[in-house]
């Protein structure tokens, strides 16, 4: 259960981010989001700092995706 779920972050991690659609990055951030969330769970329960360190770095991802949503505003 771990390793899938360290094995799809490391495979979201190594994905470029360039040439998306909209709807493309709105399915990564809502597949970035499952993943932290189930890290998450495993985290509370180990309370490794290995996963607490890839949380991070996914949310970090994340976070760039999502301000490439919502655009930059127009004021």
């Amino acid at each position: 259960m771990t390793e899938d779920l360290l094995a799809q972050a490391a495979e979201f991690e190594s994905r470029t981010l360039s040439h998306m659609s909209t709807s493309d990055r709105v399915k990564a951030s809502r597949e970035a989001k499952q993943l932290i969330l189930s890290i998450n769970e495993i985290y509370k329960k180990t309370k490794d700092s290995k996963l607490m360190e890839i949380m991070k770095s996914l949310t970090v991802k994340k976070k760039k995706i999502e301000k490439r949503i919502k655009g930059t505003p127009l004021v």
